[in-house]
């Protein structure tokens, strides 16, 4: 009877404790996805409001001047990942996660109330820019803490799985700035409408959005694995420990070009390619960019579990070796296609492709470094490298079509891929050699 009554209390502990770590990665992914829609809904309606801050006739050159400031926010990022790294490993993870979604608010309340150029003349883009930096450093800080904590949370066995969440929200915010684009287009504005005034309703939201994450951050558990480090031995320097980790840093720094160059193709750069390159109207591109991103949202939980059963590395040199074969042939094939339907299953082969990045790279990370530098060993190389390649992509890509040489830009997709294919070759399989133990 003894023995009845200790497994029936053993289930109860387990089913508490499985509760409360699906409610604190349920609250992270939230918070996660607010951030990336208040982040992505800049180049969600950039083809609105570039005008109203870029004064001229040239449409690629006033998005290249938005994509620009897209990309200024990414020079931030590191400086984001640097300060909200050493919060979250010094002071913890929600603290962290509760500060980075404050400052994304501000960030995006200040665009929604920025005049334009016809008002205020060149300071108008300055404001803009500025609004960017503040959210430049609230993401730079938000994915290094949020894969942190996602990662401890999540029990050894289904941290793929659980992990991969972070994309699934983070793609998600875009899917959710589209969505809001799509029912301002269809159901509520003109285009008119969208371009004189309209274009603000998003920022309005996604501050509206970013205060409630921030009430439920408010509530979030602090991770187990912080805990123990902070009661063990004494605290240093983040990133001087960071030094100590060369090998793990340049494998950040690897994947992430290929990676966040490869994801910032085919989710901010696709909605100016498939309008500007393919030649869609703006329903045809709305539509394959939502549908497209659906797709990938659903690919990443996949891969994750997958990556639980067989390994992160094999997932690794999946998206290498495919996407250094198949990227040119697929963006020629994209370019050259007037259809919508097959544009959308162009771009959904990309993703089958990308996802085997994407879905496990923040578990990756997370598993190559020790809890008291977690934090920043995730945040920092990767916002450095995305400030480099990712947020880049679009400027690059608009630049070399300003140019009239739009296909170089597939060739330096394919290099930047192959570097990650080479990095992931090398590397060690982090589901089998992890660090997530270890708390010096």
């Amino acid at each position: 009877m003894a023995g009845v009554s200790l497994h029936v209390e053993d289930d109860r502990l387990r089913f508490t404790d499985v509760r409360r770590r699906l409610k604190a990665i349920f609250i992270g992914s939230i918070g996660n996805l607010v951030e990336w829609y208040d982040f992505y809904v800049y180049t969600a309606f950039a083809l609105y409001f570039a005008a109203s801050f870029f004064p001229g006739n040239n449409p690629v050159v006033q998005q290249l001047n938005a994509a620009l400031l897209f990309a200024f926010g990414f020079i931030v990022r590191p400086i984001g990942g640097w300060v909200f790294g050493h919060l979250a490993d010094h002071y913890g993870r929600r603290t962290a996660l509760m500060l980075s979604v404050l400052l994304m608010c501000f960030g995006s309340l200040m665009i929604a109330v920025t005049p334009t150029y016809a008002s205020i003349g060149g300071a108008a883009p300055v404001l803009l820019g500025f609004a960017r930096i503040i959210q430049g450093l609230s993401l730079g800080g938000e994915y290094g803490a949020s894969a942190t904590y996602l990662s401890e949370m999540a029990d050894h066995k289904h941290r793929g799985f659980y992990s991969s969440f972070q994309y699934v929200t983070l793609i998600g915010g875009q899917l959710s700035a589209i969505l809001v684009l799509l029912v301002l287009q269809q159901l509520l504005l003109t285009p008119a409408q969208l371009r004189a005034w309209g274009w603000r309703i998003p920022f309005v939201i996604g501050a509206l959005l970013a205060i409630t994450a921030l009430m439920m951050r408010r509530n979030l558990a602090e991770t187990d694995a912080f805990i123990e480090a902070k009661t063990t031995g004494r605290r240093e320097s983040s990133l001087r420990k960071l030094f100590g980790y060369p090998r793990e840093v340049m494998v950040v720094v690897g994947l992430t070009a290929g990676g966040t160059t490869a994801f910032y193709t085919y989710t901010t750069y696709m909605q100016k390619f498939l309008k500007l390159s393919v030649g869609m109207n703006d329903n045809q591109t709305t539509f394959v960019s939502a549908a497209s991103l659906l797709f990938a949202l659903c690919l990443q939980p996949i891969y994750g579990a997958l990556s639980d059963r067989i390994g992160r590395r094999w997932l690794l040199i999946w998206f290498g070796s495919m996407g250094t074969l198949f990227t040119i042939p697929l963006l020629y094939a994209l370019q050259s296609t007037k259809s919508a339907l097959t544009a959308f299953f162009l771009i959904a082969a990309a993703w089958l492709i990308v996802a085997g990045y994407t879905s496990i790279n923040a578990v990756v990370k997370a598993e190559l470094f020790p809890t008291r530098i977690r934090a920043t060993g995730v945040g920092l190389p990767y916002a450095i490298t995305v400030s480099i390649f990712g947020g880049p992509a679009e400027s690059i890509a608009l630049w070399f079509k300003s140019i009239g040489h739009e296909n170089w830009f597939y060739y330096y997709l394919t290099t930047v891929i192959a570097v990650a294919l080479t990095v992931s070759v090398m590397m060690r399989d982090t589901l089998r050699d992890s660090a997530m133990a270890r708390h010096e």
